[in-house]
C-alpha cells in the first residue's frame, strides 16, 4: 500500500494514530470522532443531526456513540449553574479517558439532553481529597482547630458574583465556551475588575470585540485580556494634594498656609524686590488713572447730547 499525502496550510485536523487505528472501535464510530474532533471548540451538534446528515441512520449513530462513550472517547455531563439552572456539555477526547473509580459514567445521547444516568455535579461543591475516605474530614496545615470549616462551606460571595458577571459578558458569544472550573479560574481577575468600578459593559467591550480566529482556548484569551486590559486602582489616580500654599498678603509660595516671613518682619526683602521699591505700587496706581480718564472721556460725548 502507497499512501499519498497532500501538504495541507488551513482546514486540517491533527489526530493521533492511536485513536485512528483503535481496533476496539468499529470503522464508523472512529469516523465519526474523526468527524467530530474537526469541529471548533464550542460546537453544538446532536445525534439526531448527526444521523440526519450522514448515510447512517439514527440506530448507527446511537451505536457509535455508545462505543466512543464506553471507550472513554466521548462524555456529556449536565452542569448545576450557580442560578440553579442546568446545562450540558459535551465533550470529545482524542485520547482515551479512564473514569475514576466508582464513578457512573454517562451513557451516550444528544448534545442537548444527556443520557437518563448522566452525571449531574455541582460544580460550587468542592472536590473530595483522593485520599479521602467518605466521612473524614481533610484539614489544611495551620488551621487544626478552628471550627465552622467544612468541605461544604459555599463559596466566596464575592467569587460567584464575579462567576456570574463572567457568564453575563460572554453569553451572546458563542466561541467563548466556559466550563464552571474555568469561570472559577478566571474570577479573581473579574473581581478585581469589579472592584476597581468595571461594570460589565466595561468587560463586554474588552473582551469580546476582535477575537481571534480560529480560537483554540478561551480560557487564554479571556485571561490574557483581563489582565492586560486591567484598568488602574482608583486609588492610585487620585490627583495629588498641592504641595505648598500661598502667602495672604503677597501671594508668594509658602510651605504652609499663613503669610511669607518677609510680610511677617521676620526678614528683610531683596533689594531689588517691586514691593520693596514701590515701583508696582505706583504702576497700579497709574493704571487706575488711566481707566479713569477713559471712562469720563466716553462718558462725557453722551452728556453734551442730553443736553
Amino acid at each position: 500500500m502507497r499512501v499519498h499525502r497532500s501538504a495541507h496550510v488551513r482546514d486540517f485536523t491533527v489526530l493521533p494514530n492511536t485513536m485512528l487505528q483503535y481496533r476496539r472501535l468499529s470503522y464508523t464510530a472512529r469516523g465519526l470522532l474523526a468527524d467530530l474532533l474537526s469541529r471548533p471548540d464550542g460546537w453544538r451538534e446532536d445525534g439526531r443531526h448527526m444521523a440526519d446528515t450522514s448515510p447512517q441512520g439514527r440506530g448507527a449513530i446511537r451505536k457509535a456513540l455508545k462505543e466512543l462513550t464506553e471507550a472513554g472517547f466521548y462524555r456529556v455531563e449536565k452542569i448545576r449553574m450557580p442560578d440553579g439552572t442546568i446545562i450540558t456539555e459535551t465533550h470529545v477526547y482524542d485520547t482515551p479517558q479512564l473514569m475514576p473509580p466508582g464513578t457512573t459514567r454517562p451513557a451516550p445521547g444528544e448534545a442537548t439532553t444527556g443520557g437518563a444516568d448522566a452525571l449531574v455535579k455541582n460544580p460550587a461543591k468542592e472536590p473530595t481529597h483522593p485520599s479521602q475516605q467518605p466521612g473524614e474530614r481533610v484539614t489544611t496545615p495551620g488551621t487544626e482547630g478552628r471550627e465552622g470549616d467544612s468541605e461544604d462551606d459555599a463559596p466566596d460571595e464575592q467569587l460567584r458574583d464575579a462567576v456570574s458577571t463572567l457568564f453575563r459578558v460572554i453569553r451572546p458569544e458563542p466561541r467563548l465556551h466556559l466550563g464552571e472550573a474555568e469561570a472559577r479560574e478566571l474570577a479573581p481577575l473579574v473581581a478585581q475588575w469589579l472592584e476597581r468600578g468595571s461594570t460589565p459593559t466595561d468587560l463586554t467591550q474588552a473582551l469580546l470585540p476582535g477575537l481571534p480566529t480560529p480560537m483554540h482556548s478561551a480560557t487564554a484569551v479571556l485571561r490574557y485580556r483581563l489582565q492586560h486590559k486591567m484598568p488602574p486602582d482608583r486609588a492610585a489616580v487620585q490627583p495629588a494634594a498641592a504641595c505648598y500654599a500661598e502667602c495672604a498678603q503677597c501671594h508668594d509660595p509658602v510651605p504652609q498656609p499663613g503669610i511669607c516671613r518677609a510680610c511677617a518682619g521676620l526678614v528683610s526683602r531683596p533689594a531689588g524686590d517691586s514691593r520693596t521699591t514701590g515701583i508696582a505700587s505706583a504702576g497700579a496706581a497709574r493704571v487706575r488713572a488711566s481707566l479713569a480718564a477713559a471712562r469720563a472721556a466716553a462718558w462725557a460725548p453722551a452728556a453734551v447730547a442730553a443736553r
